[in-house]
């Protein structure tokens, strides 16, 4: 298996409701085993070259386990974000020597 981080990202307008939380919960409830790391939430944001254009912003990350690019993909297709008109980027992690 391979470890995958998913880059969570919004319109950069996008402002979150009060069952916003709950929604990202019960998401990352489906992944089950998949979910290695929750990861965080982003509560601010900056950027140095071309990170997704000015229309969107991060807004958090994770990271999960899959198969392949394919399986990962499947994990991410009802991220919320995608519900509001963001994104999910995927990509491999590659593991560094010696950590």
């Amino acid at each position: 298996m391979t470890k995958y981080v998913f880059s969570f990202r919004v319109p950069a307008d996008y402002a979150p409701d009060a069952g916003t939380p709950a929604e990202w919960r019960a998401w990352f409830g489906t992944l089950g085993p998949a979910l290695v790391d929750v990861g965080n939430a982003v509560t601010d944001y900056a950027s140095l070259g071309e990170v997704g254009g000015s229309r969107s912003r991060m807004v958090g990350y994770s990271v999960v386990s899959a198969e392949d690019m394919d399986s990962a993909l499947a994990l991410a297709k009802d991220c919320p974000a995608l519900r509001v008109g963001g994104g999910v980027e995927v990509g491999p992690v590659m593991e560094a020597a010696g950590s």
